[in-house]
């Protein structure tokens, strides 16, 4: 008997072996099946959105002092021409739903990508402060509908194995450019960047004519003949996509009969309350977080509290790039609310770690040991940022509203972080004026609330379908959402 227990355990372990190495290796496979060129082309135009909005957001820092004297204009000029990409935002995100739902996604990004490169040029060859205004009102208002309509294709093309992957890692570019932008800004003139700052766009264009349109946005419109062909173009012309194109019909049939002629309102009923919910709490808490306040004024906190501003660029922008990567990596491992936790977790450490190092500073505790607290309080935070909140909770957003009401969820989600993104910006440095210490300490805490309410309401969503997803939450809400 004990040799029979021997033989079938070593016949089980034979057995798991190859599962195993299969497991190993089934991302390498989920990627290889989704290298196909309109995918892969896809990815790429969706990359290059995300890389031209972190060379847009990044621009003003380093050119600050050589356009105010090449054109001698004022603090409060080159103010009005840093703050009014914000405004360019809102504009952006009040329009974003609309337009991509009744042009397309593939013609919403041919739009914002002309209206880029436009704003670009009018900058670059801008003589006096207006055109630098209407270059940067323009920009605003591309990237603020690209911030949502980026993730939103990328999703709806995506394979569910290599969904969250994909967005992620396309999310991870907006880093990239504004690192890129920053390094360049250091020896480029700033008409030659803002020239250099259009290359994103203006290599995407060509891009656009062999990427197709979201399968989801056809069947949406009507167009159910081409669901099919759009996902042998993105699956490859051998694989079996009639179980995919079936779900999406089905779900987007469903979700027609449900409609009522209430268009924008529609979103606000009941059966959508926990989706728009975890949508604009998520989506609002980095900004709300103190993220802005961060990524703005961390010359000044670094400053305050005696760190040298080159190695604190520098250390910060190499954690946050490393802490990205990771979060590529993991989120189709580990899962979107593990990444999410953990994320949220670290954001709130560095809140609290910034918070004591400028206690410390003020009172003279601790002297030689503050500047160390405070760069690596700021590491934590922008590596924590960048492993999970940075592209997650986008990426979450675009996965869980129905086609019906994704273009008011994206308006109403951009929107909500449009604003808290301003506010946050507009009251920083009253609010540091107050107490720097306390200014943190609040940052910890909305943080810390946020943390609970994704344990408490987010599910998961790692390697569902949309159209999983989105019944789960619209036709049987859950009591407990932890589980999914």
């Amino acid at each position: 008997m004990a040799e029979e227990g021997l033989l079938q355990s070593h016949t089980e372990d034979l057995l798991a072996s190859p599962n195993k190495s299969s497991s190993s290796s089934s991302l390498l496979s989920e990627i290889s099946d989704a290298s196909t060129r309109p995918f892969v082309l896809a990815f790429i135009v969706g990359s290059c959105g995300a890389l031209a909005f972190g060379c847009i957001v990044g621009y003003s820092a380093p050119t600050q002092s050589s356009i105010m004297n090449d054109l001698n204009i004022s603090i409060a000029d080159f103010s009005l021409f840093g703050s009014i990409l914000t405004v360019g935002l809102i504009i952006g995100a009040l329009i974003c739903g609309k337009l991509t739902d009744l042009v397309g996604r593939v013609y919403t990004i041919w739009i914002t990508n002309i209206l880029i490169v436009i704003g670009w040029f009018a900058i670059a060859f801008a003589k006096d402060v207006w055109l630098l205004d209407v270059g940067r009102l323009l920009q605003g208002i591309s990237v603020g509908v690209s911030a949502y309509l980026g993730p939103v294709y990328i999703t709806e093309i995506s394979p569910r194995n290599l969904r969250g992957a994909a967005s992620s890692l396309s999310q991870l570019f907006a880093g990239v450019g504004i690192s890129v932008v920053y390094a360049l800004g250091t020896v480029v003139a700033w008409r030659n960047l803002a020239i250099l700052g259009s290359l994103p766009c203006l290599m995407s264009l060509p891009l656009l004519f062999f990427i197709p349109e979201s399968p989801r946005w056809l069947a949406k419109v009507g167009r159910e003949k081409e669901v099919e062909a759009v996902l042998l173009r993105l699956r490859g012309a051998k694989s079996d996509v009639s179980e995919e194109a079936a779900e999406i019909l089905d779900y987007t049939k469903h979700v027609k009969q449900d409609v009522d002629g209430r268009g924008f309102f529609k979103l606000f009923q009941r059966k959508y309350a926990l989706s728009l919910t975890i949508g604009v709490v998520l989506i609002t808490l980095p900004q709300l977080g103190g993220l802005n306040g961060y990524t703005f004024y961390t010359d000044s906190i670094f400053t305050s509290t005696g760190v040298s501003s080159d190695v604190g660029f520098i250390t910060t922008s190499i954690v946050q790039m490393s802490g990205g990567i990771l979060g590529v990596l993991l989120v189709d491992i580990s899962g979107r609310r593990s990444l999410l936790l953990v994320s949220q977790g670290g954001m709130f450490l560095g809140c609290l770690a910034t918070a004591i190092s400028f206690f410390l500073q003020k009172n003279n505790y601790w002297e030689t040991g503050t500047p160390f607290l405070a760069l690596v309080s700021v590491m934590v935070y922008f590596g924590a940022y960048g492993l999970g909140m940075g592209p997650i909770p986008w990426m979450i957003a675009s996965e869980i509203f129905p086609v019906d009401v994704k273009g008011a969820a994206g308006t109403v989600c951009n929107l909500a972080s449009s604003i808290s993104s301003w506010l946050v910006t507009y009251f920083f440095n009253f609010l540091l004026q107050w107490s720097s210490t306390g200014t943190f300490v609040i940052f910890a805490v909305v943080i810390g609330l946020g943390f609970i309410f994704t344990a408490k309401l987010v599910p998961e969503t790692k390697g569902k379908s949309l159209e999983e997803i989105q019944s789960f939450f619209i036709d049987s809400p859950p009591e407990d959402s932890t589980i999914f």
